[in-house]
């Protein structure tokens, strides 16, 4: 179980960095979005490789930081109802979810996912649009990003496996995520130390 937890430990602190790294995206896509904005009105001209990178950017976002939120515990939950339950019962209802919802979704999704992907890249695939951009680095994302979530799921039912028998803290994956301003004073913290 040693060897299962470390693994669960490297995929954690991947989809941490790829989920930290990915945010950058986001300020990308703001910039790019009110640029094309301004251009738009102000110069009534446009380009759709413009609109398309927003579209990119976006689906990055959504498709990479899915697993950074699983492992943040962030992601959508029936707290209301599973919150009144003992952890143990917490843990086995997470076990369940992760072995008959999550893990299957996202294994059929990658089944299918990999070839229309696959196809795109021998295809060279370009938008129609007129001036779009390639669209196989875009296809590829989609893959990638169920290979992370399915990744980060098989991470938590570890961690959830270990608690039951003892060898792992509930900590370990019941972290709840700050708020921004934590967030901020964290960083804040850091720097004067640094």
């Amino acid at each position: 179980m040693s060897s299962l937890l470390s693994f669960s430990r490297f995929i954690d602190a991947l989809n941490e960095k790829i989920g930290l790294t990915i945010s950058w995206a986001l300020l990308a896509a703001v910039l790019i979005c009110s640029g094309n904005a301004l251009v738009r009105y102000l110069m009534n001209t446009s380009s759709n490789a413009w609109l398309e990178i927003q579209w990119y950017l976006f689906g990055a976002i959504f498709l990479l930081a899915s697993a950074y939120t699983l492992k943040r515990n962030e992601h959508v939950r029936i707290d209301v109802i599973v919150g009144r339950f003992s952890k143990r019962t917490q843990v086995c209802i997470d076990i369940f979810g992760f072995v008959f919802f999550l893990l299957p979704a996202t294994l059929l999704i990658l089944y299918f996912a990999v070839p229309f992907a696959t196809e795109s890249i021998r295809n060279q695939e370009v938008s129609s649009n007129a001036g779009g951009l390639i669209l196989w680095p875009a296809k590829t994302l989609i893959p990638v990003g169920f290979l992370l979530l399915t990744l980060q799921g098989i991470s938590e039912l570890i961690k959830r496996i270990g608690f039951l028998m003892g060898l792992v803290d509930a900590s370990e994956f019941d972290k709840q995520a700050p708020n921004p301003q934590e967030e901020i004073a964290a960083i804040k913290s850091a720097n004067q130390l640094n």
